[in-house]
């Protein structure tokens, strides 16, 4: 009995505990095969900003985990139709969250600048009659609100209900769900 526990027997066990506790703890809720699109496998978020009237759009690449800050320059008063797409790599993962719509939301938070988004995403509609918000419209009031203004685009996977009204600074609020993905983009002038 005494062999049984032993200094080494019990430093082992618990070496298996803490190892099982940190793999338990570091998934989510569900896992990896319920979610349509893991976290892990998205490494880029590209937003296609075309100013309304004209027909030069622009892109800016947020790299997920890689450093580095896309700047956004955009004019007061001005009206601009944004395109978000997904990357996987190489690969388009926008197509997976078209076709898994009513398990996935954005949310655009512009906590320094005054603009109002409408979301375009046509006739496909979440089965909540939301719009998943991949192609908006911006209305730009005021760009630099504040100093450092910013945006900050957040796709939230598997949300128990949304809503597309403006909540504080964001256009775009969630209850439940998780963070697929977030990138943030700076903003000016």
């Amino acid at each position: 009995m005494n062999k049984l526990f032993n200094t080494k027997n019990i430093i082992k066990l618990l070496a298996i505990l803490f190892i099982t506790i940190n793999a338990v703890s570091c998934q989510r809720d569900g896992s990896a095969e319920e979610d349509d699109l893991p976290q892990e496998e998205l490494t880029n978020i590209v937003l296609l900003v075309t100013e309304d009237g004209t027909t030069n759009t622009l892109t800016y690449d947020y790299s997920i985990g890689a450093g580095g800050i896309p700047t956004i320059p955009l004019k007061d008063g001005k009206s601009y139709t944004v395109v978000a797409k997904f990357r996987n790599g190489n690969e388009d993962a926008t197509q997976e969250i078209i076709d898994a719509k009513d398990e996935h939301f954005l949310i655009f938070d512009f906590p320094k600048s005054n603009i109002a988004v409408t979301r375009l995403d046509g006739n496909d509609l979440r089965n909540d009659g939301k719009r998943v918000g991949l192609r908006t419209k911006w209305d730009v009031v005021k760009v630099v609100d504040s100093p450092s203004p910013l945006l900050k685009l957040t796709l939230i996977h598997a949300p128990e209900s949304v809503n597309d009204a403006k909540s504080g600074t964001a256009w775009g609020s969630v209850v439940g769900g998780e963070t697929d993905a977030e990138a943030t983009y700076n903003l000016t002038n």
